[in-house]
């Protein structure tokens, strides 16, 4: 049992512009002494949402693998590239978004609807601090929704009931896996998850996913996840190569330029990236 409790409202039921399914009130645990994964992200991103314990576990992440701070820059611009294409270019009106994190510039939501003001969002994630946060940052005018999970991406079954409050599963969906799916363990079967989660999606549907990578500078990968994992309480990271994470994407037809790393998916003339990003990513659809 992680130490500390915290107090917090769940969201408002769902509606134009409300923000999702409500239960009376509901009493978690809130963990400081030990890193969390979003909140370790949030302080490299330049957040102010995290604790001591994060900011430890954020530095000797950083002391391993310097650059870790730009590649999580440029995960966050694949997503806002990724979500405008879908929007924009595919007609996508719903997203779930899986693993969300702390709110931050560019959210999904924003740039969906800035593209599509009748777009719909759910995001999905288990700390606290991210919950409590997208109700209070993360809101939607009409005639756009969003919506906010208290889920574990392993509770796949709870994550598409609630969902199902909010998106039309008889219409596309994009479902959004950005730098969560290493915190599932092999031995969760992180491809029976996506596949999962993918079956229940109709045709014309797009999984967009992101995963950090154990074959890019992998020495510096290998021990900034040691010095991570080390610092946090539940489950720990497992980085993946090309290879593995190029498997989620099995039975679906990749996009162009297929399984790349952020920076290299689409990226935006004049906008300048790191060489090299220690993950890869790809969108597929299936068919």
């Amino acid at each position: 049992m992680r130490p500390g409790r915290y107090d917090r409202p769940m969201p408002e039921k769902d509606g134009q512009g409300d923000p999702g399914p409500r239960a009376d009130r509901k009493t978690v645990d809130l963990d400081t002494a030990h890193a969390h994964s979003a909140r370790v992200y949030d302080y490299w991103l330049g957040g102010k949402d995290n604790f001591a314990a994060d900011r430890e576990a954020a530095e000797q992440a950083l002391a391993a693998n310097p650059g870790i701070a730009a590649d999580a820059r440029a995960n966050r611009l694949f997503l806002a590239r990724v979500v405008r294409f879908l929007a924009s270019e595919c007609g996508i009106r719903q997203f779930l978004d899986i693993g969300t994190g702390l709110p931050t510039a560019s959210n999904t939501h924003e740039i969906a609807q800035a593209a599509a003001p009748q777009a719909r969002v759910v995001y999905v994630d288990s700390d606290p601090i991210v919950l409590l946060h997208a109700k209070a940052l993360l809101t939607s005018a009409h005639p756009g929704s969003v919506a906010y999970l208290d889920a574990d991406l392993r509770d796949t079954q709870t994550i598409l009931r609630q969902a199902a409050q909010t998106l039309d599963f008889g219409q596309p969906i994009a479902l959004m896996l950005l730098i969560i799916l290493h915190m599932i363990a092999d031995t969760d079967d992180p491809y029976g998850i996506v596949s999962t989660l993918v079956n229940a999606l109709p045709s014309g549907s797009y999984l967009v996913l992101a995963h950090p990578a154990s074959d890019i500078r992998p020495a510096n990968m290998a021990e900034m996840t040691r010095r991570v994992n080390e610092r946090m309480s539940g489950p720990r990271a497992t980085m993946r190569d090309r290879a593995a994470i190029t498997h989620f994407f099995d039975g679906l037809q990749l996009l162009e330029p297929g399984v790349v790393q952020p920076q290299q998916w689409q990226p935006e003339p004049g906008v300048i990236s790191p060489s090299q990003v220690t993950a890869w990513c790809g969108v597929a659809q299936k068919r």
